[in-house]
């Protein structure tokens, strides 16, 4: 049986591709394996959203090429961003490479491995997945993404995802639905929806407040602790979505809502619009119709033309603005944005000098929002999802609440997983636990109870092999979950 390896880089979106494509040829008989020196297939998904995620993925097929000279390698596939970008450059530089495969071409993944699948006709990608569609999951089975869109209609000036991905379409309803209820049956506990903007979900199919409808019938599936939604436009949060979250417990109090910047002359810029008074107005109104809410966003600082004056409203705004959770990316350029051909470009210098002091702030702020809604509420316990051991001290237990959305936002270590009467917390139980400690990200505490752990379905089932974890220092690793294979 030929044995297939996968490097998946990039964001939750490219995952859910990679698991597609492991779907794929996991039906046709091959064996997934997570030891990249015996694969005779590999598979490298590449990001190229940004200048350093390219670079990433250029050194992550440079070093699969090696097992093809000193490994099992036969055949080296690359997939995702970096094709849609790069296609013939890749066939021409890296002779290694035997096969592409573009973001519209997942489903192809057969023909790459068994033929040969190098330069197609140049055409927008229009590739978007099913619930049919044979998917493994290899995040830990009590978690899992779904996709619920594809693509981006936004013209935002650094960005080249509708390049990548192409126009914005989105998922069957009914076909999302029917995903989040397997999933559930296969074990998940917690759902996250993603795509390029969520908050558009619906519109090509004539659905008004699509999101809001599909959270409401997700927030049905009984086995569901947690469902929530990454990457809101701003402009797109209504007060029906908003409504709709207050409205049911399994939807998470959590809104992801990547803002880019506070300066009306760097959004004006950046051609998204808007300014950082309108988005406090808009904060305080999720805080005020969902109490309790956790806020992330995320920040780009250095855009072509930011003055040092738009970076200082931008440090107020994060100071008012008091989010819980926050990114800031520095500004490179990308030949094919909008923003490349720019002029007033800021030195590298004083762009990461501005993240540092973008972070230095937000450190305060999150340690104070930590020390304020956990800490100081004396006698409290909180319901929190275990993940398992930590990757980096086994010892200790690493679990999330429902204001921590899975790799992006920070931890809660639990230091103590065991009851009095000896019953022990395991990776996906849902535990309640007492916080013992704040620090600027993450929380310290301690299980105080088990809640009681669903039946086991029936109708769900494991791949015969342990977990499909690619190579760890590129950036996907082992979980130890079992693959659930979904079809």
């Amino acid at each position: 049986m030929t044995k297939v390896g996968f490097v998946s880089l990039g964001c939750p979106k490219n995952l859910v591709d990679s698991e597609v494509m492991m779907g794929i040829l996991a039906r046709e008989g091959y064996e997934l394996t997570p030891r990249a020196d015996e694969a005779e297939v590999l598979v490298v998904n590449t990001c190229s959203f940004i200048e350093a995620a390219q670079k990433e993925s250029v050194d992550a097929i440079l070093e699969m090429a090696e097992h093809k000279k000193f490994g099992a390698a036969k055949k080296l596939i690359v997939a995702g961003c970096l094709v849609e970008r790069f296609r013939a450059q890749i066939l021409e530089q890296v002779p290694e490479v035997d096969a592409v495969v573009g973001t519209g071409e997942v489903e192809r993944i057969m023909e790459a491995v068994e033929g040969d699948l190098r330069v197609l006709p140049a055409q927008p990608p229009a590739f978007l997945y099913h619930d049919l569609t044979p998917r493994i999951i290899t995040t830990p089975k009590h978690a899992a993404y779904i996709k619920i869109a594809e693509g981006c209609d936004h013209p935002c000036t650094f960005c080249i995802i509708p390049e990548l991905r192409g126009k914005f379409r989105s998922r069957r309803f009914e076909s999302v639905v029917r995903e989040a209820a397997n999933l559930a049956k296969s074990g998940a506990r917690e759902i996250t929806l993603i795509g390029q903007d969520t908050t558009s979900y619906g519109e090509d199919l004539g659905l008004r407040d699509g999101l809001a409808q599909l959270l409401e019938k997700l927030a049905q599936v009984k086995e569901l602790l947690w469902v929530r939604f990454l990457y809101a436009y701003p402009n797109r949060v209504t007060q029906k979505l908003l409504d709709t979250i207050a409205a049911h417990p399994r939807l998470a109090k959590y809104m992801d809502m990547p803002l880019q910047h506070a300066s009306r002359n760097v959004l004006a810029r950046m051609k998204r619009g808007s300014n950082g008074e309108a988005f406090l107005k808009l904060l305080e109104r999720m805080r005020v119709t969902i109490p309790g809410v956790s806020l992330r966003t995320s920040f780009i600082v250095g855009f072509p033309g930011e003055t040092e004056a738009d970076f200082e409203e931008l440090c107020e705004f994060v100071k008012a603005a008091k989010l819980d959770w926050m990114g800031v990316f520095e500004y490179s350029d990308v030949d094919n944005a909008e923003s490349y051909a720019l002029d007033e470009k800021v030195d590298a210098g004083t762009i990461t000098d501005r993240r540092k002091r973008l972070m230095a702030i937000q450190k305060k702020v999150s340690r104070e929002n930590l020390r304020t809604k956990y800490r100081a509420a004396k006698n409290s316990t909180f319901i929190a999802l275990v993940e398992g051991p930590s990757k980096d001290n086994p010892l200790v237990w690493e679990a999330r609440l429902e204001s921590m959305a899975p790799e992006i936002d920070g931890k809660l270590y639990l230091t103590d997983i065991e009851l009095p009467d000896g019953e022990v917390a395991e990776a996906g139980d849902v535990a309640r636990v007492e916080i013992t400690k704040s620090d600027a990200y993450d929380l310290v505490g301690r299980v105080v109870e088990i809640l009681p752990r669903p039946a086991a379905q029936p109708n769900a089932f494991e791949a015969p092999v342990s977990s499909i974890p690619p190579a760890e220092k590129l950036h996907r690793i082992a979980t130890g979950a079992p693959l659930r294979v979904l079809s």
